[in-house]
């Protein structure tokens, strides 16, 4: 008899689980359990669920689906990537020390930088390819090291599985942001981290439809701090929007393929363009973090970023682009056109910003599924 890990690939696990079809019915999708409360039948033994932030029906077929596609022992779903996020943050405690990636995502930035600051947590912020800066960085008080690969916008690739090693030698927890590459191309509690966080609204979801978080936990110890979290704060998703991202994760292969094969093109067209003057993208052989992708990790993702000369130049190719949305956000089946310095990392000072490599030149293009050569067309009319 086939079993789920040992058997099937991942690409097939995307559709073939125990929620594949209704126990009861045997419809072919997740029934959506708007209850809010539930009916006990006695006063001395409740049920499984009683009150809707604490557990739902449909909300608990998402968890149990992506802990299972990212070989976790417990899966959370939140109302945001924010939400998943902040959740895992307070694992920490007054007095303690994180030590987080330099270029991570602006929402991540501006809650280590303005709310764990207030409540009495320290960080460092560090570049985590370089794990000899990792471990200089690393104090007796330090109880979390925060990962993002490919990180946001800059594309720089983490060795995971030294830092992971470098967190359990320190008693800390390695927390990674697995957004860009999703577990079809990467699989972080592959690599020894303890929690793997995603924002489901990105390629998980697909469509720009839902907004969504979602955490997946290896130790039990762990995932009980965790789920009493997500009780105690109530930032849980809703059932519909679970229903959504569970949609959007049967096609994610298909989808993640497709885009990143169309990215691979656009990538390599734009290196080659006297208009641009460089290209982050992990699949490229002259990216830094190449050959480190390539260790850990199935693909190099459908995102990339671009520098051109100056803002005046990006103002130029947004306003003249006719495919791509021009918009916050990323990961859709339609291309979508950032530019991080007002958008992702619009919380990061320009100091800061400029520091990571996020200058006013830089626009970050997520390719979605339309076919490479027009966006390509597009991209080079605009320049």
């Amino acid at each position: 008899m086939l079993t789920e890990k040992e058997e099937l690939s991942l690409q097939t696990r995307l559709l073939h689980h125990k929620y594949k079809s209704d126990s009861q019915t045997g419809a072919v999708s997740v029934p959506i359990q708007h209850a809010s409360t539930f009916h006990q039948e006695t006063l001395d033994s409740f049920g499984k669920y009683d009150y809707a932030r604490s557990g739902n029906p449909t909300r608990e077929a998402l968890e149990e689906i992506i802990a299972g596609l990212e070989n976790g022992t417990k899966g959370f779903a939140f109302a945001s990537g924010m939400a998943a996020i902040s959740t895992t943050f307070m694992l920490l405690s007054a007095g303690d020390h994180l030590v987080i990636t330099e270029d991570v995502y602006g929402g991540s930035y501006r809650m280590t930088t303005e709310v764990l600051t207030r409540m009495g947590i320290e960080h460092t912020f560090v570049d985590m390819t370089n794990v000899e800066s990792v471990e200089r960085a690393v104090r007796p008080n330090t109880r979390m090291i925060y990962m993002e690969t490919p990180s946001n916008p800059t594309m720089k690739i983490t060795p995971v599985k030294e830092i992971t090693g470098l967190a359990r030698e320190n008693d800390c927890i390695s927390v990674v942001d697995n957004t860009f590459l999703t577990p079809v191309l990467q699989r972080p509690l592959d690599l020894g981290a303890d929690i793997v966080v995603h924002s489901a609204t990105k390629f998980i979801g697909g469509h720009s439809d839902v907004v969504a978080g979602l955490a997946v936990v290896k130790d039990p110890v762990i995932a009980e701090k965790i789920g009493f979290l997500q009780n105690s704060f109530g930032a849980i998703l809703g059932p519909q929007d679970a229903w959504l991202i569970m949609r959007g994760i049967k096609t994610m292969h298909t989808r993640m393929e497709a885009s990143e094969k169309s990215a691979l093109k656009i990538a390599r067209r734009l290196s080659e363009h006297p208009a641009v003057n460089r290209v982050y993208y992990p699949g490229l052989e002259t990216h830094s973090g190449y050959d480190q992708n390539k260790l850990q990790s199935e693909g190099s993702g459908a995102v990339l970023s671009f520098e051109l000369s100056d803002r005046s130049h990006v103002k130029k190719v947004v306003e003249s682009v006719q495919l791509p949305v021009f918009a916050v956000s990323l990961g859709a089946v339609e291309s979508i056109l950032s530019y991080p310095a007002q958008m992702s990392h619009a919380a990061m000072p320009q100091a800061e910003r400029e520091k990571r490599g996020i200058t006013d030149g830089l626009l970050r293009l997520s390719v979605g599924l339309e076919k490479a050569e027009d966006i390509i067309t597009d991209l080079e009319r605009a320049f």
